[in-house]
């Protein structure tokens, strides 16, 4: 049996804050409602959720627990192609409401890159491809 990931899902607090901030300042466009308490948005390749975390020991039958302040547990990352392009990027998300985490930096493996959170302070890295 072939099996491959499908889709990353985040659990938010504040459904229609995060939307706003992925479709706003991302520019992602929401492809399954955006309402209470699911949000889908369309991107190649995997698929990305929202659900969020009042709706979920519903879900789970079970009360899950959660990090608070920022998010150490997963990171997402947004490829931005040429290395010039991280900076644009991590410049835009923060003026639209991100948190700066790291500035951007060239990586001794070869690429660029840097770090913002998000309004519920989950990790978005910004990278480029890898240069020779």
């Amino acid at each position: 049996m072939k099996m491959k990931f499908d889709m990353i899902g985040i659990f938010v607090e504040d459904l229609a804050k995060m939307v706003d901030f992925y479709t706003k300042a991302i520019g992602l466009e929401v492809n399954w409602s955006g309402k209470d308490p699911y949000a889908e948005f369309k991107h190649e390749g995997i698929r990305f959720s929202m659900y969020e975390r009042k709706k979920l020991p519903e879900l789970l039958g079970q009360k899950p627990s959660f990090p608070k302040g920022l998010n150490g547990t997963f990171e997402l990352a947004i490829n931005v192609g040429k290395p010039e392009n991280v900076d644009l990027m991590f410049e835009k998300l923060v003026s639209k409401g991100a948190t700066p985490i790291y500035k951007p930096r060239n990586e001794p493996w070869k690429m660029r890159s840097s770090m913002i959170s998000d309004p519920e302070g989950n990790l978005i890295e910004i990278g480029s491809d890898f240069w020779d």
